[in-house]
């Protein structure tokens, strides 16, 4: 209903295959890492440090598809404009979750590690389950630009993020 607000036409949507997918890839991987942790930690112990390049790489390689396809489209105007979007979007995630949590509870003794997961949590937003979900059920290719946009934007902010609150003087992360 909503595309037909906004662009007039109705899309259709699997919304069974769209469930299928998510519990394929934040479910499964979620209770696999937690089966491991329990009967295997050892070898979780040992891979451990490997995780995070590893995840880089997967997210680079999910990210980096649509947009080298799409290329003409992502320097065009219309990549601008996504671009534009995500980045307020984003922005505006990062801010609300640490001022609103700040005001909200101004007075915990934990309040500043509390804004910034909060922070980290509604800025952080999972911009690769929409992009797995984009690509795999939506037909046309710029579907999955403003995602692919998305992960790179919300990578940078939320790396800058920790890099500026783990040179503060303050560590209550």
């Amino acid at each position: 209903m909503l595309s037909l607000l906004l662009i007039g036409k109705k899309l259709p949507v699997d919304v069974r295959g769209m469930v299928s997918s998510i519990l394929q890839v934040v479910i499964a991987p979620i209770a696999a890492g937690l089966l491991l942790n329990k009967l295997f930690p050892k070898l979780s112990n040992a891979i451990r440090p490997f995780l995070p390049v590893l995840s880089v790489l997967d997210t680079a390689c999910c990210v980096g598809a649509p947009l080298a396809l799409n290329i003409n489209s992502v320097m065009s105007p219309f990549g601008a404009t996504i671009l534009l979007l995500v980045t307020m979007f984003h922005l505006s995630a990062f801010f609300s979750g640490y001022f609103l949590t700040g005001s909200v509870f101004r007075n915990a003794p934990d309040a500043k590690a509390l804004q910034r997961t909060l922070s980290y949590e509604t800025g952080m937003q999972s911009s690769l389950l929409a992009l797995a979900l984009a690509t795999k059920f939506f037909q046309d290719p710029l579907v999955g630009i403003p995602p692919a946009i998305s992960t790179v934007v919300m990578s940078l902010m939320g790396f800058t993020l920790v890099m500026i609150w783990s040179n503060d003087k303050e560590q209550s992360i």
